[in-house]
């Protein structure tokens, strides 16, 4: 079982993006800033918490985290400005789902997308063609 906080309960399992462990990241070293990320693995942790705390809700927005730790912040910022409403079109969203789940393996955010793109179909917030 995950204890929180991790920091207290689980130091020595914690790593930075970069996989520099935790205990090794301090004011005096001299740090890159894939040392600074957080670790997929450090939000699965989390997630497991808050699903044993029973907030579901807070566990999915976690995992999903988790998914994008690995995605360019060059597409993340793409990938923001594409689920604005009127931005993107419908196919434009499900080729979206498709791409973060062929080329990330992020399940979790390919089906939050094309719910969102039904949402936005639904209250007529896709971009018109």
């Amino acid at each position: 079982m995950t204890k929180y906080p991790l920091k207290e309960h689980h130091a020595h399992e914690l790593h930075a993006f970069s996989g520099r462990p935790l205990a090794e990241i301090t004011e005096d070293a001299d740090l890159s800033a894939d040392d600074l990320r957080i670790h997929a693995d450090t939000l699965r942790q989390q997630a497991a918490i808050a699903r044993q705390a029973g907030y579901e809700q807070l566990a999915l927005n976690l995992l999903r985290a988790a998914e994008l730790t690995i995605v360019p912040n060059t597409e993340m910022l793409k990938i923001y400005d594409m689920l604005r409403p009127d931005r993107s079109s419908w196919d434009e969203l499900m080729r979206l789902a498709d791409y973060l789940e062929s080329n990330y393996q992020a399940a979790q955010n390919a089906m939050f997308i094309r719910e969102a793109a039904t949402v936005y179909r639904e209250r007529g917030l896709l971009r018109r063609e």
